[in-house]
């Protein structure tokens, strides 16, 4: 599959990147690569699972035979282990990659989603449900060795954020980019993708060497683990409102050398903090 023509530029956008040179992308997919099909998604998970001993649900088409089951999507990946998948969409592409490299997150997402069906029915949404799918959609999980930075953050002063500190993106601070919807959206040509973020205090240490020259982390398993038993307990992802924004094209190496402060005065993802908007403190591991 090809990527999409990017939209007219924009005077204030970030350099742009082909969708396979963009540093997101970069972390899914090697160079020149076209998403897998179906065929291919299935036999990464087979050496995903003989890899790591974690099970992934198996790529199935969604076809019309499939969805006559009943289930609601959530309800069928916990109940069947099958992830109704449809054949050259980006969207489901990238959702099925994040289940080859995330798979304790994605089960823990699921099964708080099947039991919020299974107790409120699929016609409802709880608020916990709500948090559970704007993490799986545009989330990211930023990893904070140091609380330097977090008061730039709350206030939504992007230029403290990643121009002052632009030198700290992968030392201090380092994202892992969980939501396919994210990646989609990068793929297809968008150049202001916005996370929503869980935010988790770390070691100094344990953070250095894990990030790229654009501070992502592409997968953190044992620190995702303990994330993942969070999330089913419910102590995490209760409620969106625990989700911070954060608008990606700020990090270095996500744009074009030197990001002026009239992108971030004109650019729509830098918005203003909302007058009584307040964020949770960051979440400890271990």
């Amino acid at each position: 599959m090809k990527p999409r023509a990017p939209a007219a530029a924009d005077p204030a956008a970030p350099r742009a990147f082909s969708a396979t040179e963009h540093p997101l992308v970069r972390t899914w997919l090697d160079p020149d690569a076209s998403l897998p099909g179906l065929d291919e998604l299935e036999a990464r998970r087979l050496r995903a699972q003989d890899g790591d001993g974690v099970a992934r649900p198996a790529f199935r088409a969604q076809t019309r035979s499939l969805l006559d089951d009943g289930l609601h999507y959530e309800t069928r990946v916990a109940a069947q282990s099958v992830l109704a998948t449809r054949e050259h969409d980006a969207h489901d592409a990238f959702n099925a990659l994040v289940w080859l490299r995330h798979p304790e997150l994605k089960w823990a997402l699921n099964a708080r989603q099947a039991a919020d069906v299974a107790r409120v029915g699929s016609r409802q949404r709880t608020r916990g449900q709500c948090a559970l799918t704007h993490f799986d959609e545009a989330g990211a999980i930023v990893w904070l060795a140091s609380s330097r930075r977090l008061a730039a953050w709350d206030a939504h002063d992007w230029t403290a954020l990643f121009v002052d500190a632009s030198a700290a993106w992968g030392d201090e601070l380092a994202v892992t980019v969980f939501g396919h919807a994210l990646a989609e959206h990068v793929w297809n040509g968008h150049a202001w993708p916005v996370a929503k973020c869980i935010v988790v205090e770390v070691r100094r240490d344990a953070l250095r060497g894990r990030a790229d020259d654009a501070a992502i982390v592409a997968r953190w398993a044992s620190a995702e683990r303990v994330l993942a038993t969070a999330i089913r307990a419910g102590d995490l992802l209760a409620d969106p409102q625990e989700l911070r924004p954060l608008p990606l094209a700020g990090i270095r190496g996500w744009h074009a050398e030197g990001l002026a402060a009239r992108v971030l005065a004109q650019a729509p993802c830098f918005r203003p903090l909302r007058p009584g908007r307040r964020y949770p403190a960051p979440w400890r591991l271990g």
